[in-house]
């Protein structure tokens, strides 16, 4: 399935709940979108989200539906080869931290 980054812009600082994110969680999955990983910005305005998608406008749907922006949808590709282990080496720390 294709991979995209989603970039949202807030106009507060994000904070969401747990049950924030269960009723993401549910909303993609009757989209047929899924989560994989997030960044969210120093000023907590932004996120950068990776997504696995049939395509940009299943994405698009869900957002819309769980009220939150997407405002660029990008298509990426996995990490190279070389970079993988060192991807997984700091998810681990991030983890542990």
């Amino acid at each position: 399935m294709p991979l995209y980054v989603i970039e949202r812009a807030f106009a507060e600082d994000l904070e969401l709940t747990g049950d924030d994110v269960r009723l993401i969680d549910e909303i993609n999955a009757d989209e047929g979108v899924r989560w994989l990983f997030s960044f969210l910005s120093a000023d907590k305005r932004h996120t950068y989200c990776l997504y696995e998608a049939p395509s940009p406008e299943a994405i698009a749907a869900a957002a819309r539906r769980a009220d939150v922006p997407a405002d660029a949808i990008v298509e990426v590709g996995p990490a190279s080869p070389e970079l993988a282990p060192r991807l997984q080496e700091w998810a681990g720390a991030q983890a542990r931290a």
